[in-house]
């Protein structure tokens, strides 16, 4: 479904055409005020699967409840949507609570779900930007290894890889190098050395699926609600020191974007998307090669909200 909406001068010309066909003067004006006009959002999408979802999700309630909507999908990294968001390019974005916190303060140490959401509103708010409710579903980064990796180096958990990793090369996205909860994380909270070899790949994409099964890579940076890795049958290194923040799914937008309309649809999604139910739809789309917005469309009509 293609999703469009009216750009500024189409806007202005609108309101011109209106206003003239009143006769002008403050009674005019006043007629012309509706209080119920019509909500106009565009909704951002990073580029990997489950962000595509998601932003197509918040499409359909939105266009449900009678708002317009435009999606702009797979537009890049956070390093480059989120600017996006701030400018005004895009309105609203499906965002990771403890990945926003990280970006916006790279020192941060919060964990918990109340931690990260208590120190990231006030960080929002001096960018006229607000987190809606999150849903209980989370998605952290992970690192997964392919069964024989796992048994020849004895890895069942991060802390494994200190004193191995110079032996294995790890591939990922380009901010895995740099991200205080990628590499310099890995080195910071676990003390594990470099490693042989970082390759930049993609977002727990096809590049990294690839390179891990073919055994270009050792260790991957996947998504832990990625169907892939049950598919595949790797092994998701268990986290067992305190480097990921909680990682809520929560829709980020514009303040002045975000109506009491947009508010109280996206609020009313948001409980219902649980990590088990957004692991079987990223499984559809990675795995089962289904288009995100039907899949997200399928989903939403089952849980009648469609």
């Amino acid at each position: 479904m293609r999703r469009i909406r009216l750009g500024s001068a189409a806007v202005a010309a609108c309101l011109a055409l209106l206003l003239a066909a009143c006769g002008g003067g403050d009674d005019a004006l006043d007629e012309g005020t509706q209080p119920n006009e019509q909500a106009s959002v565009t909704v951002g999408s990073t580029n990997f699967s489950e962000q595509l979802i998601l932003a197509q999700m918040y499409a359909a309630v939105l266009e449900k409840a009678g708002v317009e909507v435009e999606v702009r999908p797979n537009l890049g990294a956070r390093e480059v949507v989120f600017p996006a968001l701030e400018k005004g390019e895009i309105d609203l974005l499906p965002e990771y609570n403890g990945s926003v916190l990280s970006f916006l303060k790279t020192d941060a140490t919060e964990t918990t779900a109340d931690e990260v959401n208590t120190a990231l509103t006030p960080l929002l708010d001096g960018k006229s930007l607000v987190a809606l409710e999150q849903s209980p579903a989370e998605d952290k980064d992970g690192l997964a290894v392919t069964k024989e990796t796992a048994d020849q180096y004895g890895l069942a958990k991060v802390s494994d890889l200190k004193g191995k990793a110079g032996q294995l090369v790890i591939g990922g996205p380009p901010e895995l190098e740099t991200r205080p909860a990628g590499i310099p994380g890995l080195k910071k909270v676990y003390g594990i050395e470099d490693f042989k070899e970082f390759k930049a790949l993609d977002a727990g994409g096809p590049l990294t699926t690839s390179a891990l099964n073919k055994g270009d890579i050792d260790v991957g940076r996947v998504f832990t609600t990625q169907g892939a890795i049950s598919d595949n049958g790797w092994v998701l290194l268990e986290e067992d020191k305190p480097l990921q923040p909680a990682q809520n799914i929560v829709p980020i937008g514009r303040k002045d974007a975000m109506t009491e309309q947009v508010t109280s649809t996206l609020n009313a999604l948001a409980p219902k998307i649980t990590t088990e139910e957004l692991t079987k739809l990223n499984k559809l789309v990675d795995v089962d090669k289904q288009d995100p917005e039907k899949v997200a469309s399928d989903w939403l009509t089952q849980q009648g909200l469609l």
